[in-house]
């Protein structure tokens, strides 16, 4: 469907605005008002019957209200208003989507559970001073047996469908590629399609001084190739790949013949191949500064460059997106304030601030089914599940032990002792079956409470298999509802064990679904959706006269404490130590990891102070990139997306050349 500007339109406006006017309330200029009503002017999929123009639709939204709210909003007023009402009764909200246009590009607005006041659409209509908004309903397309092709070829390399639904727990894959496609095209948008096209692959290190010495008068010998013949000339080791192709056919200006080059050519046609390789010597950098030269004088060999002509440009074209892209604040969620429930209305509630929840976090265990039983019957089994931010154990309940058989059956409620606002996002619900051997009567105990959480301990227990869930998903929502989890096999004895703490982290599921053990939860369910709140930045008057107050003593004993080894655990003391001294931590970058691993994040107001800890990391951004040190905040000790963001945006100054150095830490 062509989407553009149409004249004589049909616009249905709703009758009781006298209302509307009394409910809106005053509006900063700085930012919208939770309360606040939206003027938007949808332009409708249908036609008026007898001009044949777009039906339009001009509708105020309560800026608090979200996406997928709004189109049911849209659905239900053109059903009553529309002169084609049969198209709205035969088709659903889900099966179209919001478009609106932005600097002559269009954009989809794709997150359904994101406030509207929080879209960039409706920062950018107030920048511009537009009173009235414009989005475009449009029917979804099916996809492209091109785009459908490449999926399968995606789902064979991964191994299983990844757009099957039953496979994961929600569209975080589709969401986080969506969301790529913006600073891909722009990436595009902004590269040298020639150097693209041969990127050479160079350093910026000086030449070490044991390959100087294998270099006579700063020369070197290189010889080029052009068919079967071949030249060999002396090059300074400071020249261009640009200078020495100018260089060379000066000389060769009599002998073009000879090397096969047509009389016309110059060296603006040709570029340096490394012989046998898909890689070029290009550029304005010196020839030392290359890789491949500085191998070739390593090992003493001849250095052979094929006179090549340049590859095509329009080969690393990339094709057109498919997809629209996303509203550029996708994913974002509103501050406490506009998701809060307190003064408001309950007709006009429609997130719940996470914030707000005061009760404890809690999980049902239906039960667990199990394909294949092992050998040994006579065996209990039971669940544990644990509240895991990173390697940091927030809170832990268990069930009671039962006879490991096919299906074992709870059907309980576990209770933990962390509240739902305190939930920090990363936040994991790990659940870990457990079997032992089956115990007398009077042997069983009920091992939910937590004094009885040590009396299994007492008994010799096996872990078996384990899943996790996040509990905040990547829309920053809290998990509700029914799930049925595949769950990962501990590896047995003589099995490859790999880094199976980290591994214990991951919140992917089995995909083997037919010979995985599985296990059901039930998550509450709310009424409206569940949000964690952005952390807003304020200063903390105290943290100077903290800082001021500290003892020479303790002064020594901090000192100590962040100069001791990373792979020393600190001890209780030691973490409350750095975090009542977090102002003079922070001022010392190779304290980071070890006070960051000192944050009580199962505590709100704590994740609050931490965030404005970090808000003051000036003597972080200026230190001298320590690559180790930056790499601690990348395990998977720590969760927190902040955290990890603070550390690839150190390492965004690593050369290529370095970051190879640590690809396989990187990977893992």
């Amino acid at each position: 469907m062509e989407l553009g500007d149409h004249e004589q339109p049909v616009v249905m406006r709703e009758e009781n605005k006298r209302r509307r006017r009394r409910m809106k309330p005053h509006c900063t200029s700085s930012s919208f008002s939770s309360m606040e009503l939206i003027s938007i002017e949808f332009i409708l999929p249908t036609s008026n019957k007898h001009t044949k123009a777009p039906e339009i639709l001009l509708l105020e939204i309560a800026g608090n209200c979200t996406v997928e709210q709004m189109k049911a909003q849209i659905w239900m007023r053109a059903i009553e208003m529309s002169q084609t009402t049969d198209f709205y009764h035969a088709f659903t909200p889900d099966q179209f989507i919001l478009q609106y246009q932005k600097k002559g590009q269009w954009y989809e607005i794709y997150d359904k559970h994101q406030l509207l006041q929080t879209l960039d659409c409706i920062l950018y209509w107030k920048v511009l001073q537009k009173k009235v908004g414009k989005i475009y309903v449009v029917q979804k397309q099916k996809p492209s047996e091109e785009v459908q092709e490449f999926q399968q070829q995606l789902n064979d390399l991964i191994g299983y469908d990844v757009t099957d639904v039953s496979n994961v727990h929600d569209d975080e894959l589709e969401f986080t590629r969506r969301r790529l496609v913006t600073p891909r095209m722009i990436e595009v948008a902004c590269r040298d399609p020639k150097l693209y096209a041969m990127h050479p692959w160079t350093t910026s290190k000086p030449l070490p001084e044991y390959l100087f010495k294998k270099i006579t008068n700063n020369n070197i010998f290189i010889i080029i190739h052009r068919g079967t013949t071949s030249q060999k000339i002396k090059v300074s080791i400071d020249e261009t790949p640009d200078m020495i192709l100018h260089s060379f056919f000066t000389k060769m200006a009599k002998k073009k013949s000879l090397m096969d080059i047509p009389e016309d050519h110059s060296e603006l046609d040709f570029v340096l191949r490394i012989c046998g390789r898909d890689e070029y010597i290009t550029g304005e950098t010196p020839i030392k500064d290359f890789h491949w030269i500085r191998q070739c004088l390593k090992n003493g060999e001849e250095i052979h460059l094929v006179l090549d002509n340049p590859p095509d440009p329009k080969e690393d074209e990339v094709q057109k997106e498919e997809w629209p892209l996303v509203d550029d604040c996708t994913g974002v969620t509103g501050y406490h304030e506009q998701l809060t429930i307190d003064g408001k209305d309950h007709e006009r509630v429609f997130t719940i601030s996470l914030w707000d929840c005061n009760r404890k976090f809690r999980v049902k265990i239906i039960g667990i089914d199990i394909p294949v039983l092992p050998r040994n019957t006579d065996l209990t089994v039971f669940v544990e599940a644990n509240i895991q931010h990173g390697q940091q154990l927030l809170s832990q309940r268990r069930t009671s032990s039962k006879p490991f058989t096919e299906e074992v059956l709870w059907n309980i409620w576990l209770e933990f002792d962390i509240k739902i606002k305190d939930l920090p996002k990363g936040a994991l619900l790990n659940l870990q079956i457990y079997c032992g051997k089956a115990q007398g009567p009077s042997a069983k105990t009920n091992l939910q409470s937590h004094e009885s959480s040590n009396s299994d301990a007492k008994c010799k227990t096996q872990l078996l298999y384990y899943v996790n869930l996040l509990l905040i998903d990547h829309r920053f929502l809290l998990r509700t509802g029914e799930y049925v989890l595949h769950m990962w096999k501990i590896p047995g004895k003589g099995e490859e064990q790999g880094s199976i703490n980290a591994d214990k982290l991951t919140s992917a599921t089995n995909p083997d679904k037919e010979n995985s053990m599985a296990i059901s939860i039930v998550l509450d369910k709310y009424c409206h959706p569940v949000a964690l709140p952005k952390h807003r930045i304020s200063s903390e008057p105290q943290g100077d006269r903290t800082r001021a107050e500290m003892p020479n003593q303790l002064r020594k004993q901090l000192e100590e404490i962040i100069a001791t080894d990373p792979l020393n655990p600190l001890s209780p003391e030691d973490k409350e130590l750095l975090w009542h001294f977090r102002y003079e931590s922070v001022k010392h970058p190779k304290a980071y990891p070890k006070l960051l691993s000192s944050v009580k994040w199962g505590q709100q107001e704590i994740v609050a102070k931490t965030y404005q800890l970090l808000a003051k990391k000036e003597v972080w951004d200026q230190s001298t990139l320590d690559v180790g040190l930056t790499m601690q905040l990348l395990d998977c000790n720590f969760s927190d997306e902040n955290v990890r963001a603070m550390a690839v945006q150190k390492l965004e100054s690593l050369e290529d050349d370095d970051v190879l150095h640590y690809l396989l830490q990187l990977v893992q």
